[in-house]
């Protein structure tokens, strides 16, 4: 079949950029596919070129490692939040959920010494989503699998197709030969796709696949490979982990034989993310060769950074990128390959457009501001409420029911093993001055004390045990040091 030619839909300007840009009458198709609860280590595919462990040894994914081959990785790719609806909601409005007032999936937790803010808990209809905005560049939209920020579904938010306004409990009704309704996303996303051609515009599909979700769901066969595998039983929850996420894989690779079939390939966007990092707090391995800290829940790396490819027109197959990015920059390289002028993106959008860097790995992400902040004030972890901000190389991690810091430098310490704050307390009280004035610009919410809290009705049950503990000092305040 000969490529897809896109009809002259949406007169727009060039963003002035070189390489992979595009005129607005060449829009390209965007499939955007997530998965749910998925490591950043949890593929078959190296998401760093000097790291063995950034790859399972356990768990097979060939369609990855096929469009990893046809396309670039970033290593350094980070989810806008350790858990699903923050990161979900922050993906169609190009915003962080410290700004969006939504930083976590669950609702608080009673007895603690701090008291948990409460989120927004609904997409408002006052944003403008990415599927909004893409409509109005000439784009038929859909979004496929688990919504989870409400507000009336993808219907309401800008997508001409979806599954409506669903969450975790309607993947567990789909089991073998349909694990987690894995097959029937694909098979509607390769039905639209077909459609938008017939029709003459560009698509941009959301694929938020429920898989890792539903684990004991995935397919009886691949359960056996893997409890012979792993040594154990097709009722542990690690086996249904790896066997549905090899399910998922082949779900992936159903689309891309789709967008193959129909000739797209040279003018389709494919790109593939993780909504979180897996675990549920993570902790007890932290500081184990092979494992990032952390985990769910958290913003250590295990609980943010995201395996992350991205196939498309002009970019190099096989490539790498180790610029640090985060899923919120999206919103604008949707919207530049779009055609979009900037003078419609809309009012407080955080991210920066990766167009520059899909050359040869290279280049540089304009965004609002240079640091890059994740805001947890939640407990759901055993570290508790906690924040992170990145600048350069360097990571520091503020710790509200202490006081406590932890600085790092993740260019040489990705596993967060070696904690800098008592050595560099300059560094330190630079972040955190940083820190302090990103969340009072955003209005960020924050865990307050408790006046009742009582030490003795402390919850027993907090969820992991946080982050690499037992190599971190504590440090409560910066004196003199080196900067």
């Amino acid at each position: 079949m000969n490529a897809y030619t896109f009809a002259p839909i949406y007169a727009a300007v060039l963003f002035s950029v070189t390489g992979t840009s595009l005129m607005a009458a060449e829009q390209p198709n965007i499939l955007f596919m997530m998965s749910d609860d998925q490591a950043w280590n949890g593929l078959s595919v190296p998401m760093h070129p000097a790291i063995p462990w950034s790859k399972s040894s356990i768990v097979e994914t060939p369609n990855l490692e096929k469009l990893a081959a046809q396309g670039m990785r970033f290593s350094a790719a980070y989810a806008p939040a350790s858990v699903c609806s923050p990161t979900r909601i922050s993906l169609q409005t190009g915003k962080s959920p410290a700004a969006l007032h939504w930083t976590k999936a669950a609702g608080p937790e009673a007895g603690h010494k701090l008291i948990e803010p409460r989120n927004a808990r609904e997409i408002s209809q006052s944003e403008t989503t990415i599927g909004e905005l893409l409509q109005t560049a000439g784009y038929v939209t859909a979004h496929y699998g688990k919504w989870h920020i409400n507000g009336g579904g993808p219907a309401a938010n800008g997508y001409d197709e979806g599954d409506g306004d669903i969450g975790n409990e309607y993947a567990h009704q789909y089991a073998d030969p349909n694990p987690a309704d894995i097959v029937g996303m694909a098979k509607r996303a390769a039905l639209f796709m077909e459609k938008s051609q017939k029709s003459g515009k560009p698509f941009f599909i959301q694929m938020s696949w429920h898989a890792l979700h539903a684990p004991q769901n995935a397919m009886k066969e691949t359960l056996s490979k893997y409890a012979k595998k792993m040594g154990s039983s097709v009722e542990e929850k690690r086996v249904g982990s790896a066997a549905i996420a090899e399910n998922l894989d082949a779900g992936v690779g159903f689309v891309l034989d789709a967008i193959e079939s129909l000739g797209l390939t040279e003018s389709t966007y494919v790109i593939y993310m993780s909504d979180n990092g897996s675990g549920g707090g993570g902790g007890k391995r932290s500081g184990e060769k092979g494992r990032l800290s952390g985990g769910k829940g958290s913003v250590w790396e295990g609980g943010i950074r995201s395996p992350m490819i991205i196939r498309g027109p002009g970019i190099p197959a096989n490539s790498w990128c180790h610029e640090r990015v985060v899923g919120y920059d999206l919103y604008p390289t949707y919207c530049q390959w779009a055609g979009v002028p900037m003078n419609r993106l809309p009012k407080g959008l955080e991210g920066g457009s990766l167009v520059s860097l899909l050359d040869d790995g290279r280049g540089t992400v304009h965004r609002v501001r240079d640091a890059m902040v994740f805001h947890f004030p939640h407990y759901q972890s055993g570290d508790g409420p906690h924040t992170a901000i990145f600048l350069d190389e360097y990571k520091l991690m503020k710790f509200y029911e202490s006081g406590r810091y932890a600085l790092f430098d993740i260019s040489q310490d990705i596993a967060e093993q070696r904690d800098l704050a008592e050595q560099m307390p300059g560094k330190v009280r630079v972040l955190d001055q940083l820190l302090m004035q990103y969340l009072s610009t955003v209005n960020a919410q924050m865990a307050v004390p408790n006046p009742d809290y009582d030490p003795m009705k402390e919850p027993s049950d907090r969820k992991g045990k946080g982050g690499n503990k037992m190599k971190i000092k504590s440090t409560k305040k910066a004196g003199k040091g080196r900067a």
